[in-house]
């Protein structure tokens, strides 16, 4: 509109220049056809408009006499003729003989100047010769001044040495545009129809707007401004968003009343009142959807995008439900079978009258595939046969995409690829029932298969404990490990090698080979002890929680240890050899393998093992633990756990001390020292026992990545092979935690309740995940 009025408004002013340059040119053609005289005397060139008006008739004016007579002003003039002037008859000269003869003058003068200069009587200033001029005079007067005045010659002054006195405006300047201010923010508008406050709108656009992020204060008014207009433009972006398309939005700033400026009060009021930035919203019609075509080929099931569409007729024309909707059958497609399938370009025709809109979606969903055979390309880490070993599909399966994505998270977790990628690669090859194979292209690229780990932890009674490990990933491929440890601590310090092999012919399931040596210095015990075992174990790993595991395994031990003799009343040592075999079965019903929420765990471990010193004297170890996990809000978790253990088979004398039970520490009953509790000999050192029992809950409270716990243990180590529950002792205390993407930290500081002469006050575990 503002366009065409420019348009409308700049014609008359075109025909104005038009009948004025028409006026001009027809004055010039009449003016050139009249005589010179005429154009002279009766056309006048400049129109007469300062004539003065001639007085009326009948008014009579005063006599004035004149300041000199006629007679004197004509004897004034004096007689111009030939006789009185006879170059005024004589002929003009040519322009050739004028120039000769300025140039003969200006030679002379130049021969004349220096004959001057030579004599010392050329004009000077300041003691500088001045060239004559023309007229022969050595100075040129400027006004009443000269050349030659000193002044002209003299150094201009210093700046400072002038009286400069400061402009005084009618207006004071505004200082309020420059200063800083505080304002609100006022949004009005987004009212629906029914009165409802449409609070998904405004808590978004206070989310995101720059005058909410600003706290209420500015630089100055240019910045208030600028925040205002980014605010109106992203406000107009989330009502479209929303579905109002139509929407109009205007902004404003609200200053209250301006100040009397000759009122210092009311100037300073003005200067610290916050001013008002204002958003006006006039959604004006949601739009809805008339109706909605998919405009794909049968698929089967025949409703299966229907079915997983969300859309429906009359809803909203909403942005993100929109993406959503186009992203789940992105999503589903592939999961069902076609691993092709690719969702067009929506087209959406919005009918103004109405405030309706036609969705069409065109989907291509390609061919239905099923599972063909594996290919590698690429820097090979291994072959395309040990890329099946990890896969969990198999050939002739309907394809789903959620296995092509577990079989490229499984590579990734080998930790031996830079980069890997998992695609479907047509085959044009059929597998029946109007499907066709599809190839798995696996592209390796090889990484550094060498890493080096490290962790660190403490704990009253048990110390520092430092551990690092070095391991090739791929000394002896597919996944076959070497990996070597080192352990440094205040309280035990050891070696070890083990060789493991991953994903040994099944995925997740390892066989390892273990060798190591450790020295420990307890209060329970000293122990230097030599160990070789053998373990074949089905896992849960981070990427595929397994609700059944087991472990089986077998070792060989070779220590000595110190234990306390009561009939000499003297601690000695003693040599054991022990052979075992293991079997451990777990059930794993919680939500999270690192952090769990909910759901629940149930672990059986099982060791048969005897001594080879002298006779024969097999025992077995036995031990069951639970735990339970359950939301009472989003952020706070009740956890707790039993644990029961039982050693039959063998007199506590004929175990050897590292093999019998202990209590106390941070993973067992916090408030006291590693493995402080049940039995002791005179010296108030532990000797361990055949049973034990134990329990804690903990209340877990989490906001954003930090947490506090506040918990209670409680146990008690038993001389006999079963635990009567008698004599508990208890630790509370609180903890805090910082969640990591690998897992929490953990810092937990407990007290002994009831606490007995020796046993500390407080004690402090730090380590790495959630105590259960």
């Amino acid at each position: 509109m503002a366009a065409r009025r420019l348009l409308i408004l700049s014609a008359p002013l075109l025909c104005v220049a038009a009948a004025n340059a028409a006026n001009a040119q027809q004055a010039e053609t009449t003016a050139a056809a009249q005589p010179a005289a005429e154009k002279v005397e009766d056309k006048p060139s400049v129109p007469d408009i300062a004539a003065p008006t001639p007085p009326p008739a009948d008014v009579a004016l005063p006599e004035v006499a004149p300041i000199i007579s006629d007679e004197e002003f004509k004897a004034s003039i004096p007689p111009i003729s030939a006789e009185d002037d006879p170059e005024l008859d004589r002929p003009l000269e040519s322009i050739a003989e004028f120039e000769r003869r300025q140039a003969e003058a200006a030679k002379a003068r130049e021969g004349t100047d220096k004959a001057a200069a030579d004599e010392g009587d050329a004009p000077k200033v300041d003691g500088t010769p001045v060239p004559a001029l023309a007229d022969g005079d050595g100075v040129e007067a400027i006004g009443d001044a000269a050349i030659s005045d000193a002044e002209l010659a003299a150094p201009l002054p210093p700046l400072d040495s002038f009286d400069v006195t400061p402009v005084e405006f009618a207006e004071p300047e505004d200082t309020i545009e420059s200063r800083s201010i505080a304002y609100a923010v006022k949004v009005t508008g987004l009212e629906a129809p029914d009165d409802s406050t449409d609070a998904d709108l405004a808590d978004l656009f206070g989310d995101l707007s720059a005058l909410y992020d600003g706290d209420g204060k500015a630089d100055n008014i240019a910045m208030l401004r600028a925040r205002l207009s980014a605010d109106a433009e992203l406000m107009s972006r989330i009502l479209a968003s929303e579905g109002y398309y139509d929407a109009v939005v205007e902004t404003r700033i609200d200053r209250g009343d301006r100040p009397d400026r000759n009122d210092p009060d009311a100037v300073a009021k003005a200067r610290i009142q916050p001013i008002t930035a204002i958003v006006d919203v006039k959604p004006g019609v949601r739009y809805s959807f008339s109706d909605i075509v998919i405009d794909a080929q049968p698929t089967i099931p025949p409703k299966l995008i229907e079915d997983n569409f969300p859309l429906a007729i009359g809803e909203p024309i909403v942005a993100q439900r929109v993406q959503g909707a186009e992203a789940a059958i992105a999503l589903k497609l592939p999961q069902e079978g076609y691993p092709f399938a690719k969702v067009g370009q929506r087209d959406i025709l919005l009918d103004g009258d109405t405030g309706q809109g036609l969705y069409t979606l065109p989907v291509d969903v390609g061919a239905r595939g099923r599972f063909g055979g594996i290919k590698t390309t690429g820097k090979l880490a291994f072959d395309a046969d040990h890329v099946g070993v990890l896969a969990r599909f198999k050939r002739g399966d309907l394809y789903d995409s959620r296995m092509a994505d577990d079989l490229r998270q499984a590579l990734v977790a080998t930790g031996l690829f830079a980069a890997v990628s998992v695609e479907p690669e047509p085959t044009g090859e059929s597998a029946g029932d109007g499907t066709e194979y599809v190839t798995m292209l696996v592209t390796q690229e090889k990484g550094p298969p060498r890493t080096i780990s490290a962790t660190a932890g403490y704990g009253t009674g048990e110390g520092i404990r430092l551990e690092g490990s070095w391991t090739h990933r791929n000394l002896f491929p597919p996944e076959g490990a070497l990996i070597a440890r080192g352990l440094l601590g205040t309280k035990e310090q050891g070696v070890g090698v083990t060789l493991r092999r991953s994903n040994a012919g099944r995925r997740d399931r390892t066989f390892e080979l273990i060798t190591e040596a450790t020295r420990s210095r307890y209060n329970a015990f000293n122990a230097i002890t030599g160990r070789v075992a053998a373990r074949m174990s089905y896992d849960s790993t981070p990427i595929w929680q397994k609700k059944l595991t087991y472990a089986l395994g077998a070792e060989l031990i070779a220590t000595r240890e110190d234990d306390y003799d009561f009939t000499r009343g003297v601690r000695d040592n003693d040599f054991y050899t022990i052979f075992g075999v293991s079997g451990q079965v777990g059930i794993d019903r919680s939500n999270s393998l690192l952090d769990p929420t909910k759901g629940f765990r149930l672990t059986a471990l099982v060791q048969p093992e005897g001594s080879l010193a002298g006779r024969f004297s097999p025992y077995a170890r036995t031990q069951i633990d639970g735990s339970a996990y359950y939301p009472v809000t989003g952020s706070i978790v009740l956890a707790g756990r039993v644990r029961v253990a039982s050693i039959i088979g063998a007199a506590r004398e004929r175990l050897a001390p590292s093999r019998r039970f202990y209590a106390g520490g941070g993973g067992s009953v916090r408030g006291y020292g590693y493995l402080q509790l049940g039995p002791k000999d005179p010296n108030d050192d532990p000797i361990g026992g055949r049973s034990l029992n134990e329990a804690a809950v903990e209340a877990r409270y989490r906001f954003g990545n930090w947490g506090v716990v506040g918990f209670l243990d409680a146990g008690q180590v038993y001389r006999g092979s079963t635990p009567d529950f008698s004599n508990l002792r208890f630790g509370a205390g609180i903890g805090g935690r910082f969640y990591t993407n690998f897992g929490p930290m953990r810092l937990d500081l407990a007290t002994p309740i009831n606490r007995r002469p020796g046993e500390a006050r407080i004690t402090v575990y730090v380590s790495i995940g959630q105590a259960f």
